[in-house]
């Protein structure tokens, strides 16, 4: 098991996971606009607590996305900073998949659409389901969309879908009518979590699937917020 430190700050939630020696450590706080203070003091805490320094670990991995622009500028420019530092490599993971994976975890689902509110009458849309080993694998492809476009691959009335995430709590009525499937809305997980992200991080490093740091990318899928902003 990779010894890894994953920081996450893509939505409304703000949170670090350090996985070292097989424990873990985390820190998490729902905190909008606090991003910037919060999450190097989680990163020192944690590391503290488990008495480790960065140079000891094998990589850091982050929340690249989707979700709100400045939450995940702030989250690569901190993964850059300690990964440049301590000569880490960085491995991004979808913060759709981190839902998705907290659902198969503490609920047992084994499929799940995962809807963030993406603003602008739009949610960021992801469809996953449980392989043989409990990972949860993206069916189709992850998209920006209003809630009456979004789709699902392999429509299958004879299963129950799982629905988490803050889109399901804004347009529960109109995402409930677009896929027209059995569905269960779940309160939590509502936001990504940095805790999640640890399986999927360790999956990837054990693939060899890391970037140097230079190469950490957020993944908006939206490209021209900003010229929706100004039509608003």
């Amino acid at each position: 098991m990779p010894n890894l430190l994953v920081i996450d700050t893509a939505t409304e939630a703000c949170s670090v996971a350090l996985q070292f020696n097989s424990q873990v450590y985390t820190r998490s706080k729902v905190a909008p606009r606090e991003h910037g203070e919060l999450i190097l003091p989680m990163v020192d805490e944690v590391l503290t607590e488990a008495n480790v320094q960065l140079r000891q670990l094998d990589a850091i991995g982050f929340g690249q996305g989707p979700g709100a622009f400045t939450g995940l500028r702030i989250c690569v420019s901190v993964v850059q900073g300690l990964a440049f530092g301590a000569e880490l490599p960085v491995i991004g993971v979808s913060s759709l998949q981190a839902m998705a994976q907290e659902a198969f975890d503490s609920l047992g689902a084994q499929d799940v659409l995962t809807a963030i509110d993406a603003r602008m009458g739009e949610v960021y849309w992801g469809q996953y389901q449980a392989n043989g080993e409990g990972l949860m694998v993206l069916c189709g492809r992850e998209e920006v969309c209003s809630p009456e476009c979004v789709t699902v691959s392999g429509a299958d009335a004879s299963k129950v879908y799982s629905a988490v995430g803050t889109g399901w709590k804004t347009y529960a009525k109109e995402l409930s009518t677009t896929i027209n499937l059995p569905t269960v809305i779940h309160k939590e997980p509502l936001y990504p979590s940095a805790k999640a992200m640890l399986r999927m991080a360790s999956e990837q490093f054990e693939t060899g699937n890391t970037v140097p740091a230079e190469q950490a990318l957020p993944v908006y899928l939206r490209d021209n917020v900003a010229k929706k902003a100004k039509q608003l």
